[in-house]
């Protein structure tokens, strides 16, 4: 089932099969694997020395793993389909698949695996999650909790 991202959605207005994307691609640059690194602490030469990355596995500069998920969570925040009524990210599982390189356009869909009403103001949303590049390769992927609110009485 497609379902059109739209504002804030309640507890209530999840279903299971729902998908949402993203509603443009973000461009994964040096400058935010530096700040990122930065920020982190995670100074890595893998992601920041080109003549050790090109003799690791990947051939050159590599962005962090944990990058590309706190891109994804932005992607979501960016479909609009929670941004007045989530009230925690409650936490997942998260694989990293394939390496995600400077330059490269990363897209997230998602799709409502499960729902779990918890008392009467919320609930609990399970979304599969699976972040691709510019050529349709799953670069990242998992499963999201998140707790949204229910709607008002």
């Amino acid at each position: 089932m497609k379902v059109e991202n739209r504002k804030s959605l309640y507890f209530e207005d999840f279903a299971i099969g729902q998908v949402f994307s993203s509603p443009r691609p973000r461009t994964v640059t040096e400058k935010m694997i530096e700040d990122y690194g930065r920020v982190s602490g995670d100074m890595n030469p893998l992601h920041f020395d080109e003549a050790f990355a090109q003799k690791s596995p990947f051939g050159k500069k590599i962005a962090h793993g944990l990058l590309g998920l706190s891109v994804a969570s932005g992607l979501l925040h960016d479909t609009g389909i929670i941004q007045e009524t989530i009230i925690a990210f409650t936490g997942g599982e998260w694989k990293f698949k394939k390496p995600i390189f400077i330059g490269d356009s990363i897209s997230l869909k998602m799709e409502v695996a499960k729902l779990r009403h918890v008392g009467q103001a919320q609930g609990f949303v399970l979304l599969n999650a699976d972040l691709s590049n510019q050529h349709a390769v799953i670069v990242q992927a998992g499963v999201w909790s998140l707790l949204v609110r229910s709607k008002p009485q």
